[in-house]
């Protein structure tokens, strides 16, 4: 099929209804399909069920001789912290093993800026006049809800295909009410790209209007590869203290989609005065974390070789779903100039940027067919994609089967939005 902007009046309509024809006869097929969260599936928690017989009887002594079933280990226990030194890029003396959720460590690290202020503060990020973060678009819609939460102010910057814009990063993290941005570096959620050196070295050094300036690095798919190609990126926490700026970066990540998603462990990682910081907050809010489960994972991975042998697993299961995603699209959409789309190769998700004014449309279409999506607007903050063109595909909880059909009924959907915009627009 042609570019759906080059159509004739006539043809077009012989194409819209060709395509209406057929989208009726894939809803007319009665299906109930789930494509909105980025779920692990049920095989890929399969692959971490060993840890449930972890520790065994009597096993419950840490390397140091300490019983893990007490009291205490704030910081976490050293060999956990051992183990995903290499995946987090920091010393373990600067690593803090927590419980189950990543998410969690974001929330008490901004409501504790809020209420307490970081190392560097002239005062509790709450008594400055109106604190924002720079929000990198298409984005993580978690991000988005903790700062709409706290009153915190979402300033976009779009994304280059190698991260954030930096000339616009630098223009606005020059304003003294810009604390902090979030960044997913790595197989960003959703786009999937890669923050290039250059991207990562500039966010070190840029200067900033606010002393306590902090990156929110999410480093949640850190390993969460879909080929054998593990892309590296630059380090954030030694370029940062390089450029005189150690204390910038607070990294994030997690077990959830390495282990068991919800029974894994929450990791952050800085400078050592954040992490004092840290533990201070944390001190009060908690005698210590589930020693146990950091036992469980220790003993299951063992080291970052075994880490990666794991995740090998997670991607031969992953990768044909994210392929299944791209051959649907590519059929149906190439050369019509109804969307664009990733083809990431790491992460949970497809970004596909359909023709503007249509990705509202295309989730009614879908949710009429029985595809339930990730509304429209949720990469943006707020909820509002001013181009109505955005929307996040999660391949990785149904069966791939299942992937095959949604894939190509979302196809579908997007190629009979277009032609009706397309319609609209000439009258």
């Amino acid at each position: 099929m042609g570019a759906i902007v080059e159509m004739g009046a006539a043809d077009l309509e012989r194409r819209l209804a060709q395509v209406q024809a057929e989208y009726e006869a894939f809803r007319a097929r009665g299906l109930k399909l789930d494509m909105t969260r980025g779920k692990p599936a049920a095989d890929q928690l399969d692959l971490a069920a060993g840890m449930l017989a972890l520790p065994g009887n009597g096993d419950h002594f840490t390397d140091a001789g300490e019983d893990a079933r007490n009291y205490g280990g704030l910081q976490g226990l050293p060999e956990a912290r051992a183990l995903f030194s290499p995946m987090m890029g920091a010393d373990p003396a600067r690593i803090v093993v927590g419980d189950n959720s990543s998410l969690a460590l974001m929330h008490d690290c901004i409501v504790w800026a809020m209420l307490k202020g970081v190392p560097g503060s002239p005062r509790p990020w709450s008594k400055e006049p109106a604190p924002a973060f720079i929000c990198p678009v298409p984005g993580y819609d978690r991000h988005f809800a903790l700062c709409e939460e706290y009153g915190i102010r979402m300033l976009p910057v779009p994304l280059t295909g190698e991260g954030p814009d930096m000339a616009a990063v630098e223009a606005l993290a020059a304003d003294p009410a810009v604390k902090g941005m979030w960044c997913v570096p790595k197989y960003s959620n959703p786009s999937g790209e890669v923050y290039s050196d250059a991207v990562v070295r500039r966010l070190a050094e840029m200067p900033t209007g606010a002393p306590d300036f902090r990156l929110f690095w999410d480093n949640a798919y850190a390993v969460h590869h879909l080929t054998a190609d593990r892309r590296p990126i630059a380090d954030i926490l030694d370029l940062s203290r390089a450029a005189g700026h150690p204390d910038r970066p607070f990294l994030f990540a997690s077990t959830s989609k390495i282990t068991l998603a919800g029974a894994g462990l929450a990791l952050f990682a800085s400078s050592e005065a954040n992490v004092r910081w840290y533990l201070a907050r944390a001190g009060k809010r908690t005698i210590g974390p589930d020693k146990l489960n950091q036992i469980r994972h220790v003993r299951f991975l063992r080291d970052h070789a075994g880490l990666e042998r794991h995740m090998d697993g997670h991607r031969r299961l992953l990768a044909p779903k994210f392929a299944a995603v791209d051959q649907a699209l590519h059929a149906r959409l190439e050369g019509s100039g109804a969307a664009r789309w990733t083809k990431p190769a790491g992460g949970y998700f497809v970004t596909v940027d359909a023709m503007d004014g249509t990705a509202r449309r295309v989730v009614e279409l879908a949710r009429q067919a029985g595809m339930a999506l990730t509304p429209a607007g949720a990469t943006s903050p707020y909820g509002s994609d001013p181009h109505d063109r955005t929307l996040r595909l999660a391949p990785t909880y149904p069966a791939l089967d299942e992937v095959r059909v949604a894939s190509e009924g979302i196809a579908l959907c997007i190629l009979l939005a277009a032609l009706e915009r397309r319609r609209a627009e000439l009258g």
